[in-house]
């Protein structure tokens, strides 16, 4: 009988060893299908550069509107499950690689980055960017593309339709000949065009696409968006300020819905690393490197009419308009002296310098961040607000510069927007 018993503890025990190691296998044989498919989602996308005819355009719309479906983020299982109170990062992209090159090396450089989710937002689909993004290793990353841009819709609207009044034609002449757009010149009596009003449809529709209908952070309800630009650098530091930044405004300013990490200054003294200022949003001062939460968002997003029927093609000039006249909950900013959010373009839509190369400007960013670190400026162990304007003090004159008076513009806007929260 001891015999027995004997024989049948080896066979459980050796029952018991084949079905962990058949687990293990099982295991094993799943996280090499998932690799192979996130592989696949990375490298397998089709050569589509330099498309220019009606059928790669639709090609690519199809492609974006499977890749938006997946909503695939890269790295997900390298890395720790996000907070509701994570740090989100979005960086709108055009086609300027160069520059993106410099923003994505000062980020892979950041502490804590690997914490974060950082979400590309492209209005072009371009190979070469494409690869250059998921290569990225030091943290998650998704990629979003705006559907409705000029690539995807070259002869039509939101593109330009042949049928479209030319810019500078008179509203008495559109009319004659009928073109499409003929009653909608701007304030300054030009017609739309696609390249300038796609950079606010793009904006807008990043935001309600993160906020409210991305599976990974549409119920984040403590959520911090922070957004960048391809043409931008950043400190390593810029995460650890913009959390203390969060703590400061919850305990000396809880009226501060917005958080700035750039500004717009010649020249960077680190001599105020560690202050604060307390302002009055201003376009034209705090919207680089600006960051919100979810209820700045809802209040923003309430106010869409005042966005999208503003003639306006900069979205920060829209933002506003809705905030003179429309927020109750008007927008102030906490303000980071010595920046952490540097811009590096010299060349884009507003910029027509003969040299396009971001060298000079990443050298001399370079050579700031250098010197700081050296000194020790870097993660201060606290912030001081060393100032406050009232409104008086703080005031942009807004004149809009026109370029969105289309009522196809406005409608789409509208249309874009998500008013249900989840």
């Amino acid at each position: 009988m001891p015999f027995i018993i004997k024989k049948l503890s080896r066979r459980v025990t050796l029952f018991a060893a084949v079905l962990l190691c058949t687990l293990c296998f099982l295991a094993f044989i799943n996280r090499l299908i998932l690799l192979e498919y996130d592989l696949h989602v990375t490298v397998s996308q089709p050569s589509l550069n330099n498309s220019d005819t009606k059928n790669d355009s639709k090609m690519i719309q199809k492609l974006i509107e499977r890749m938006n479906d997946e909503q695939i983020i890269l790295n997900d299982m390298k890395y720790e499950t996000l907070r509701n109170d994570s740090i989100v990062i979005v960086v709108q992209v055009h086609k300027r690689i160069t520059y993106l090159r410099h923003l994505i090396q000062s980020l892979s450089q950041a502490d804590d980055i690997s914490k974060t989710l950082i979400i590309f937002s492209h209005d072009y689909y371009d190979d070469e960017i494409n690869n250059l993004v998921q290569n990225i290793d030091f943290c998650k990353v998704m990629q979003i593309f705006y559907p409705y841009s000029i690539q995807t819709h070259p002869d039509t609207f939101p593109g330009t339709d042949p049928k479209d009044c030319d810019r500078d034609i008179s509203k008495s002449d559109a009319i004659k000949i009928k073109c499409k757009n003929a009653h909608f010149p701007d304030l300054y009596g030009h017609y739309r065009e696609a390249k300038y009003t796609q950079m606010k449809h793009h904006w807008w529709w990043k935001l309600n696409r993160i906020f409210d209908e991305l599976n990974v952070t549409r119920t984040l309800s403590d959520m911090q968006l922070l957004l960048l630009e391809e043409d931008y650098m950043i400190a390593p530091d810029f995460l650890y300020i913009l959390r203390q930044m969060r703590k400061l405004s919850k305990r000396k300013c809880s009226f501060c819905n917005i958080l700035s990490l750039g500004t717009y200054i010649e020249s960077t003294n680190y001599d105020s690393y560690n202050k604060v200022e307390i302002s009055p949003w201003l376009t034209s001062k705090h919207n680089m490197g600006m960051s919100l939460n979810r209820t700045t968002w809802n209040d923003i997003k309430s106010c869409a009419k005042y966005f999208c029927s503003y003639d306006e093609y900069n979205y920060d000039w829209s933002l506003q308009n809705v905030n003179y006249n429309c927020l109750t909950n008007k927008l102030f900013a906490m303000i980071i002296k010595s920046p952490r959010v540097f811009h590096i373009g010299e060349c884009g839509m507003h910029h027509n310098s003969e040299n396009c190369d971001p060298s000079q400007a990443t050298k001399r960013i370079q050579f700031v961040i250098e010197n700081a670190m050296l000194s020790k400026k870097f993660y201060p162990k606290t912030l001081r607000v060393t100032k406050m304007y009232d409104e008086e003090e703080a005031k942009d004159s807004l004149k809009p510069n026109g370029g969105f008076a289309d009522l196809r513009d406005q409608v789409l806007c509208l249309n874009m927007t998500t008013f249900n929260t989840f």
